[in-house]
């Protein structure tokens, strides 16, 4: 069984990682070195992949960053959790849902979704 809740915080603290060096080393202590991530904006394979996609996001965002919103909810090897990315103490303005598969405790792919993206001017 997997522990859902160290699943989404392990997450969520890998994509506020700024400093490359420790992040590519949380990603390789918490993602299988074959992971997917895919969301509506993305579809990369593996860690460098990945990680290449996080520092794009820190690189727009500089002033935001993750925080789970709600329950973490999850059962085998399943774990789903929503995430707000934005300014530290307000209300997020970008909002979605991750979907992780786990294998061996470690994250195996993230199918995700965007729930709130402001509208463009």
């Amino acid at each position: 069984m997997t522990d859902a809740q160290t699943i989404a915080n392990q997450y969520i603290n890998v994509w506020n990682e700024r400093d490359a060096t420790k992040r590519k080393a949380l990603l390789a202590q918490t993602w299988t070195a074959d992971a997917t991530y895919t969301d509506p904006l993305a579809s990369v394979r593996g860690l460098d992949q990945i990680d290449a996609l996080i520092a794009g996001v820190q690189q727009r965002f500089p002033d935001f960053s993750f925080a789970l919103i709600g329950k973490v909810d999850g059962f085998g090897d399943n774990v789903r959790f929503s995430w707000g990315l934005g300014p530290k103490g307000v209300d997020a303005p970008v909002k979605g849902t991750d979907f992780a598969a786990i294998a061996g405790g470690k994250i195996r792919s993230i199918t995700g979704f965007l729930d709130q993206v402001p509208q463009a001017a």
